[in-house]
C-alpha cells in the first residue's frame, strides 16, 4: 500500500502516484487502458472524464485508497457518498465501480461510503484547482475531514448506502439489458 507522508506536497504525491501506478500523468491520452486481471479494457478518455480524473487522482492520494479492484470500489463509494457535483462522468464511472465493489468487496465499499458521507471531496469546487498541488497531503486531508476516523455508521448511512447501491446496480444492469435485447432482436 502506497502511503503519502503528510508533509509531502500534493504535486510530489501525485507524481509518485503516477509513477507507482504506471500512469503517464498527462491526462491527454485519447484512450486509457484498464485491466480486468490479464484482460485489457480500453476506455475512451472523453473531456468530461479527463476533468473528473484530475480530481479523482487527488482523492486517491488523500484517502489512501489504492488502484486495485477493492481500492477503486472504495474510492467510488467514497466519492458517490460525498457527491460528484456536476461531473457526469464521475457519477457514471463511480456508480459502475461501486456496483463492482458490491460484489468484490462489499464491507470495504460500505466503510468507504460511510467515510464519504462524513467527509468532503473536491467535486463540489466545480473544477480541478491547480493550487491544490501546492498544499501538503496533511493540509488536504484535514480540509476534507480525512484526518479523523469516521463516526460509526448511522441508520441514515445504511439507508443512503442501500439507495445508492440500487442506483449503482441499475447503472450496470440497464446497459446489459439493452445489449441482450439488441442481440435477441438481431437473432
Amino acid at each position: 500500500m502506497t502511503t503519502y507522508e503528510t508533509s509531502m506536497s500534493m504535486f510530489d504525491a501525485r507524481q509518485r502516484y503516477f509513477s507507482d501506478n504506471g500512469f503517464d500523468g498527462s491526462y491527454s491520452e485519447r484512450w486509457v487502458k484498464l485491466k480486468a486481471g490479464p484482460i485489457p479494457i480500453y476506455l475512451y478518455n472523453a473531456a468530461g472524464r479527463r476533468r473528473a480524473v484530475q480530481i479523482h487522482d487527488l482523492h486517491h492520494i488523500a484517502t489512501g485508497y489504492q488502484t486495485t479492484w477493492t481500492g477503486e470500489a472504495e474510492i467510488a463509494a467514497w466519492e458517490v457518498a460525498g457527491g460528484c457535483g456536476r461531473f457526469a462522468w464521475a457519477w457514471f464511472l463511480n456508480l459502475s465501480a461501486f456496483a463492482i465493489g458490491l460484489a468484490v468487496a462489499p464491507r470495504a465499499a460500505f466503510r468507504a461510503f460511510v467515510r464519504g458521507r462524513h467527509s468532503q471531496n473536491f467535486y463540489g469546487q466545480g473544477e480541478f484547482r491547480a493550487a491544490l498541488l501546492d498544499c501538503s497531503v496533511g493540509e488536504v486531508r484535514s480540509s476534507l475531514g480525512l484526518d479523523q476516523p469516521p463516526p460509526p455508521a448511522t441508520a441514515a448511512d445504511l439507508l443512503s448506502f442501500s439507495a445508492w447501491s440500487a442506483a449503482a446496480l441499475l447503472v450496470q444492469l440497464v446497459p446489459l439489458a439493452l445489449l441482450v435485447a439488441l442481440v435477441r432482436a438481431l437473432l
